[in-house]
């Protein structure tokens, strides 16, 4: 290597700088494939990057539709999120209403059967009591015309003249009775 340096520096040339028609040939080779990649491969270089420009572009388009829409749905969501809680606090207050209704309307009845049962109750008491009464003052008045009976020394059989004396005793008792009350 140190011989061609030697050689180099004795013919006069400086080894940077080519020889000229080198130079033109080197120049017309490059001209010649600088003009073929610029009619042919830059045209299709151009178009691939203006096709995937468009495709980044449209593909942030369609992300911005894409997030429109889904702003849309979530808003609509939203609304009828809102409105189904709306609808179901309304129902329960509905029912809150309709069972307040209702256990009102038990409490009347149940009032309503218990009055009826106290008033059959005493109906029954009073029905009870006066055929208690009844059967009383026929067991009393069997019993007066029997001691009556003892008493005189001879029977009392006239039934109808034994219930009058019977009923007129049993009327006094029971005034007696109702005036010391």
């Amino acid at each position: 290597m140190s011989q061609l340096l030697i050689m180099a520096a004795e013919s006069g040339e400086n080894p940077l700088i080519p020889p000229i028609p080198e130079l033109v040939i080197g120049l017309l080779a490059f001209v010649i494939v600088f003009g073929f990649l610029a009619k042919k491969l830059l045209p299709n270089i151009n178009k691939v990057l203006e096709e995937r420009r468009e495709a980044i572009e449209g593909g942030i388009e369609k992300a911005e539709a894409a997030q429109t829409e889904a702003q849309s749905v979530l808003e609509q969501y939203k609304a009828q999120l809102a409105e189904a809680r709306h609808e179901a606090a309304r129902l329960r207050q509905e029912a809150q209403e309709q069972g307040a209704v209702l256990i009102a309307e038990m409490r009347a009845e149940g009032q309503r059967q218990r009055e009826e049962i106290v008033a059959a109750g005493h109906a029954q008491i009073e029905a009870d009591r006066k055929a208690a009464a009844s059967a009383l003052r026929q067991d009393v008045g069997k019993l007066a015309t029997d001691l009556a009976g003892k008493l005189v020394g001879e029977s009392l059989e006239d039934h109808a003249r034994q219930s009058r004396v019977i009923d007129r005793f049993l009327d006094q008792l029971e005034e007696k009775a109702e005036a010391t009350r």
